[in-house]
Formats: structure tokens, C-alpha cells, sequence
């Protein structure tokens, strides 16, 4: 055995790996909080089953589940992007742990690379899971997969800049209750259950322009109808995009 075998070497883990491992941990603590499992598997999986199996609301010629299905997922990707990371992000804001973590050699931007990595591996498994229970139901999907793919992560990316930017600027109540009821307005009026046609003229132009109703309208549109790439929900969801990220990084506090 040589002199030195065992000596220390003081040092930061290489970046990739600090990323991995934040974000691994950051997955293992969302999927063990009951209120985030309510959120993201409770509430997208029995609004699917019911209004899939009850006619409820007028969803229009065909199959229920065929309009409901992609407005299902995107509820499931704001509940977690937005609902659930606004949540989590302000109490650890204001317990201090995002101060300490940006205190660590784990550099901030890193942080939240992690945090959007662990988003995406939960909305992979929601979308696994949603997209089962859809076709146990009957669901028939078409259209282009790239394009529901590029739907999928610039809605992650508008609503985790959304759900960034409350956290990081109201405070840990302030955000639990903000988000919350807008998880329960854009639900009820983002064309997720209810077709944006039901509601007035002046109201549709405005509901359009929302994230959430460009995220289903263009899912529904590719899913359902078999465009082949929704320019316009596309677009919405861009802007979007961009806006919040860039509000997020500009006006997020760490203490």
C-alpha cells in the first residue's frame, strides 16, 4: 500500500454529476409530497376518467375522450411546471434552503437546470400514465409526434418560468394561494375540460392567448385533428416562454 491512498481531495463534484444528483433528489422529494401527487396524478387522472366516462360538459361530435385527452395533458404539465415548482420553490425560499444551496459549489443556474430536469422526468411519467388511462378509455391519438413534442416542452418551459417568477418574488403563502386558484381558473377556463367556443366571443379571443389554452388547443389540434404543426399555439407558447424565463431570471430572490 503507497504512502497516500486514502488521502482527502477536497473539490466539487464534476458539474454534470451535481446536476444529476440535485435533480434526482429534487424527483425523489416531489413524487413523496402527498399535496404534489394530488396535483399532478390525482386530480389530471380523475378529471380524465370522469368527464371521459359522464357527459358532463358538451364536448362536440366523437368521443369525449377525444377532446378531453389533450387537454389532460396539458393540465398535467402546468400542475407540475407551474402549480407544483411554484409551490415547493417559495417554501424552500423561504425556509432558507435555496440560500444555502446557492451557497454551495453547485452554481444557481445548475439549480435550477436541476429543478427543470426533475419537471421534465415527472411530466414524462405523467404523460406515460395519462396516455394509458386515455386509451384504456378509447382514446385515438394521431398527428405528428414532433410537433406534440415541441408543444409539451415549450408549455414546461413558459409555465416553469410562470411558476419561477411567483416563487421568487411573492412570498411562500402569497404563492400557495396564487397558485392554486390559477390552477383552478385556468382549469375551468382554458379550454382543458370546456371548449373555448362555449364561452363569448370577447372572452375567446382573451382565453386564447393563454398559455394553458394554447398548450391544449394546439395538443387537441395535432392529437385530435391531425394538424401537422400548430404555428399559432406554438407561437403563444414562445412569447410566453420567454417572458416568463426571462421575468424569472431578471426579478427571482433567493432569500
Amino acid at each position: 500500500m503507497s504512502t497516500g491512498t486514502y488521502t482527502p481531495r477536497p473539490g466539487a463534484a464534476p458539474l454534470g454529476r451535481m446536476i444529476a444528483a440535485q435533480a434526482a433528489f429534487e424527483t425523489k422529494m416531489l413524487l413523496r409530497n402527498g399535496e404534489q401527487l394530488l396535483l399532478t396524478v390525482v386530480i389530471p387522472t380523475l378529471l380524465l376518467v370522469l368527464f371521459s366516462a359522464v357527459d358532463i360538459v358538451d364536448t362536440g361530435s366523437g368521443k369525449a375522450v377525444d377532446f378531453l385527452a389533450p387537454g389532460i395533458l396539458a393540465l398535467a404539465v402546468m400542475s407540475t411546471a407551474f402549480t407544483g415548482q411554484a409551490i415547493a420553490t417559495g417554501f424552500e425560499r423561504r425556509y432558507g434552503v435555496l440560500k444555502r444551496l446557492g451557497a454551495s459549489p453547485l452554481p444557481r443556474w445548475a439549480l435550477m437546470t436541476a429543478k427543470t430536469l426533475s419537471v421534465l422526468v415527472t411530466e414524462v411519467l405523467q404523460v406515460v400514465l395519462l396516455t394509458v388511462i386515455a386509451l384504456a378509455l378509447g382514446w385515438s391519438p394521431h398527428g405528428n409526434p414532433f410537433a406534440v413534442l415541441l408543444l409539451l416542452v415549450l408549455g414546461t418551459a413558459a409555465f416553469s418560468g410562470l411558476g419561477l417568477l411567483m416563487a421568487g418574488t411573492l412570498k411562500a403563502e402569497a404563492t400557495l394561494a396564487a397558485a392554486n386558484l390559477v390552477f383552478l381558473l385556468l382549469l375551468v377556463g382554458g379550454g382543458v375540460i370546456v371548449p373555448l367556443d362555449k364561452f363569448p366571443d370577447a372572452a375567446q379571443t382573451l382565453l386564447g392567448l393563454l398559455p394553458i389554452s394554447a398548450l391544449s388547443d394546439g395538443l387537441r389540434d395535432v392529437l385530435q385533428h391531425g394538424a401537422s404543426m400548430p404555428w399559432g399555439d406554438l407561437g403563444v407558447l414562445a412569447v410566453w416562454a420567454v417572458a416568463g424565463l426571462g421575468a424569472a431570471g431578471t426579478f427571482f430572490r433567493w432569500e
